[in-house]
């Protein structure tokens, strides 16, 4: 049975692929934009907090990596606090 499976993977491997997504019927770049500005409004409302004084810095930025985390992006090289 793995040589079946190796031998299906090295021919599926060099096929060409088409995905769609039929029930997708919006315009992928306006969607993509749209997250974008619903990101940065929810930044913009951890930076305007104000229970978050100048002491509590790690606090905003932890907020904010965990923000760009939920979008599926990573916290950049500067989220090394462990």
């Amino acid at each position: 049975m793995d040589l079946y499976k190796e031998i299906l993977i090295n021919i599926l491997a060099q096929q060409e692929i088409h995905i769609t997504f039929p029930s997708l019927q919006d315009d992928l770049n306006a969607l993509v934009e749209m997250r974008c500005l619903t990101t940065l409004r929810e930044i913009r409302s951890v930076l305007d907090d104000p229970a978050l004084d100048d002491e509590t810095c790690f606090q905003r930025i932890e907020k904010i990596v965990a923000i760009f985390e939920k979008l599926g992006s990573d916290g950049g090289m500067r989220h090394d606090f462990g």
